[in-house]
């Protein structure tokens, strides 16, 4: 049966959000609770509930530095998106089926968790794919080199085909499109939010949708 789930790297191992409440958090620097002013960028990201009360599993966090860069963990300085690992992604998203199939036109949007098509309401998110096989950070990767704004159906975040296991099929250092057939394919996404308004944002949320034969 096709199935998409969403993992967490925490600890050297991937944790499934459907462990530990209902999403993504995102928190200031000092981590789980932490307010984000309005204006700025998330500092921390963990496993919580919707309104952001129960604290599960923290996982990487990547905070929008500007047009091509982010600053990774609890670093003072940024590094460019195509030098960022897969493992130091805020996000797996990881399709499986019971049998080996091709994966096309994935597209990751953030919406207001009632209507895809509509944006999310009152946070700014800024969403790359993220395609570096490597443990080491620096040049190499072959994913985006620029942030997007998803927004509903206006503006949606469109990722490689048929990566594979791992993302190994996805390129790494090279465009890469993929026509492999696997029984699993795992995507790495980099998400930054920075809150429009004060409060928890509850009409905000991520869909992702794809294609397989």
């Amino acid at each position: 049966m096709a199935a998409i789930n969403f993992y967490v790297n925490t600890a050297g191992f991937d944790y499934d959000l459907d462990l530990g409440g209902s999403g993504l958090a995102f928190f200031g620097d000092s981590g789980f609770g932490a307010s984000v002013a309005v204006g700025a960028w998330q500092g921390s990201t963990f496993v919580s509930d919707g309104n952001g009360l129960t604290q599960g599993a923290q996982g990487k966090n990547i905070k929008w530095l500007n047009a091509g860069s982010g600053i990774v963990g609890a670093a003072a300085s940024g590094i460019g998106l195509k030098a960022i690992p897969n493992y130091q992604s805020t996000l797996n998203v990881r399709f499986t089926n019971a049998s080996a199939v091709k994966t096309q036109n994935i597209e990751l949007r953030v919406y207001d968790r009632s209507d895809i098509n509509n944006a999310g309401v009152g946070v700014t998110t800024k969403a790359a794919e993220i395609i570096h096989g490597s443990e080491i950070e620096g040049p190499g990767g072959s994913g985006d080199d620029q942030w997007i704004t998803p927004a509903g159906s206006a503006v949606v975040l469109d990722l490689a085909p048929s990566p594979g296991v791992s993302g190994i099929f996805a390129g790494d250092g090279v465009i890469v499109v993929s026509t492999a057939s696997f029984e699993q394919h795992d995507w790495y996404v980099a998400l930054s939010a920075s809150p429009d308004s004060i409060g928890n944002k509850n009409q905000y949320g991520l869909h992702v949708a794809l294609e397989y034969l």
